[in-house]
């Protein structure tokens, strides 16, 4: 959180036009708006290869289950390295965490784009999860401290690109996609290389803090009843996630183009919803009202998107995105609130958890497929989605009780690093 002057958080510096008062969403530093603008490339390479995963394995001679592992390799880099952003960003600061994990991006990014087999091209996309993972968790870190507004604003503003670089990864994906599966991963190394130079201009060094994040540290902070079970609901709804965003894409076995434009509605519903429509539902429902419900939506859409005819399936997967948009607000608006963990350390813990099952349902859903038929993932993913629900229910004492005493305590600190800056 931004508790000194703007040079020690990446705010406003001296010649900004930017007033602090405003608070606006959009009133914000340079800094920040060059961190959420690398932010929305890095959440394009998410859904990057998701128009183009038949065209990869027909050029790589591979089956549905072996690209599937690009998110799987991608991922389950990404959850172990999330124990140690932290413990890099501690010791060398946020800036320079930031542009080690952009160059890894640029690197392995680059090198996917020259792979020769599948096997290579899912060692080189674990390398790009490590430097998506590095950049990701300090980016926003950098945003909460550096936004206008408090931390609300803040997770909105990063919601936000996540939301469009979700939206946009298809897109790109399919434009260029479409002449070779291979100019993608050029693509997004050279968006990230421009990103690197925009943190390099834009986002003043950051002073290391005075305590270093240990190793474990994440770890030890899931020990927070609210933060692990915060977690744990996050970790079965992820599982629903990325069995839209890694499975469907061969149910519906459309063109790259196509692909590309069913995953872009889909991307602007999810940003939507999660910047426009959840802070709503959150202020007349409550956040634990809306998580449940959402999820529990969620888990029925999937079921119709597996049973359904090619247009429903479409349709749904679509309608997906509204209430993963909803979800990802609030979730982690609990993530970085539930505890009184350094909001560094407990997103390393929270992301540390669910992105396990980021990595777990794309390599499962094919198989469950080749052990039954191709409706049943689905119903696995409708499962774990109301599996999320229950947590919620369950532990809602704890989760409402921990985030109402926690509430008051972050909006008076964000109050004071408004007026600091």
């Amino acid at each position: 959180m931004n508790s000194g002057t703007a040079d020690h958080t990446g705010g406003p510096a001296e010649g900004d036009t930017f007033d602090a008062g405003a608070g606006g969403l959009l009133r914000q530093p340079k800094a920040v708006w060059a961190t959420a603008g690398a932010s929305v490339v890095a959440f394009m390479g998410i859904g990057l290869v998701d128009p183009i995963l038949p065209s990869i394995a027909k050029g790589l001679d591979a089956t549905a289950g072996q690209v599937s592992l690009l998110f799987t390799s991608y991922f389950l880099i990404t959850a172990v390295a999330m124990l140690v952003t932290g413990f890099v960003s501690s010791r060398i600061g946020g800036r320079r965490t930031l542009l080690l994990g952009l160059a890894l991006v640029v690197v392995f990014a680059g090198l996917s784009g020259t792979s020769g087999s599948v096997g290579e091209l899912v060692g080189f996309r674990a390398g790009w999860g490590l430097g998506n993972a590095l950049f990701v968790s300090t980016a926003l870190a950098v945003i909460v401290g550096a936004a206008a507004g408090g931390s609300a604003a803040a997770i909105l503003l990063y919601e936000s690109a996540l939301g469009l670089g979700m939206a946009c990864g298809p897109l790109l994906g399919a434009l260029l996609g479409d002449a070779s599966w291979r100019y993608p991963f050029f693509g997004t190394a050279v968006l990230m290389a421009i990103g690197f130079l925009c943190i390099t201009a834009f986002l003043k060094e950051q002073p290391k803090p005075a305590r270093k994040t240990g190793l474990l540290d994440p770890i030890k902070a899931l020990g927070h009843g609210g933060l692990a079970s915060a977690a744990a609901s996050a970790f079965f709804y992820n599982y629903t996630f990325f069995t839209v965003l890694a499975f469907t894409p061969f149910v519906l076995n459309m063109s790259p183009y196509k692909s590309g434009a069913v995953f872009f509605a889909w991307g602007l519903l999810l940003a939507v919803f999660s910047v426009l429509v959840a802070p709503r539902l959150q202020a007349r429902f409550g956040s634990l009202k809306v998580l449940g419900g959402s999820l529990v939506l969620l888990a029925a859409d999937v079921l119709v998107l597996g049973y359904g005819s090619h247009t429903t399936a479409v349709v749904c997967t679509i309608l997906s995105g509204a209430f993963i948009g909803v979800n990802n607000t609030v979730y982690t608006e609990l993530a970085l609130g539930v505890s009184d963990a350094p909001r560094p350390v407990a997103s390393a813990g929270y992301n540390f958890v669910r992105w396990f099952a980021a990595a777990a349902a794309p390599y499962f859903a094919p198989k469950i497929e080749e052990w039954t038929d191709i409706h049943i993932p689905f119903v696995v993913a409708a499962v774990t989605a109301v599996l999320g629900a229950i947590v919620v229910l369950v532990r809602r004492k704890s989760l409402t009780h921990e985030a109402e005493e926690l509430e008051t305590r972050h909006a008076a600190e964000d109050s004071v690093a408004v007026f600091a800056n």
